[in-house]
């Protein structure tokens, strides 16, 4: 009688990572279920077993990139001394983790997604949700320079971390289509001049 569901040797947080990768090179509708198990090393029992279905796989996949790939921007929002450092941390940081040679270009949470059929529009909605999570971090993060006085206390937070969360999110495209870090680090700078002088 022929074995069903997981093996024995299954490993599923390694499994976890090859679909996150297959997701982040391919996207979601990009990536079929056959793709998925032969990438996996693993068969369509198992993989339903062991993560639900596809959508399910892909939500856990986000979370672990999130969770380690893709968490520079948090951990540069968080770490940086002043909201300017913070910020221009962040896009650094998002130019040259993009660009690693053993992974995908671009960032998952942008790009993974993108123009989703009708029948896929949970998972769109799913990563709008991080997009809109981050930008929220971008708007916390310039309102506590401002009130440590790093920036004027009239400038438009909002405005400007709708224009911080753009830059980010266009360097997820420009680096999936293959910028170089030259031209990564003059975006960086080019953004940061539009830093409002603070009081």
């Amino acid at each position: 009688m022929a074995e069903r569901g997981r093996p024995r040797n299954f490993d599923r947080t390694a499994a976890l990572r090859v679909a996150m990768e297959m997701f982040w090179e391919h996207g979601y509708e990009g990536t079929s279920i056959a793709d998925l198990t032969s990438a996996m090393g693993i068969t369509p029992p198992s993989l339903y077993n062991a993560f639900g279905n596809k959508e399910q796989l892909f939500r856990e996949a986000v979370e672990f990139y999130v969770a380690r790939d893709g968490g520079t921007t948090a951990r540069a929002l968080r770490e940086g001394a002043t909201a300017y450092k913070a910020i221009e941390a962040m896009l650094q940081a998002a130019g040259s983790a993009a660009q690693g040679p053993d992974r995908p270009r671009g960032c998952l949470v942008v790009l993974g997604a993108a123009n989703c059929a009708q029948q896929n529009k949970k998972v769109d909605e799913f990563l709008q949700g991080y997009r809109q999570g981050t930008r929220e971090a971008i708007f916390h993060r310039i309102r506590q320079g401002q009130s440590a006085n790093e920036l004027a206390p009239d400038a438009d937070a909002g405005a400007l971390a709708d224009f911080y969360a753009t830059v980010l999110n266009g360097l997820a495209v420009l680096t999936r289509d293959g910028a170089s870090r030259t031209s990564v680090q003059a975006i960086v700078r080019q953004a940061m001049a539009a830093w409002p002088a603070s009081a």
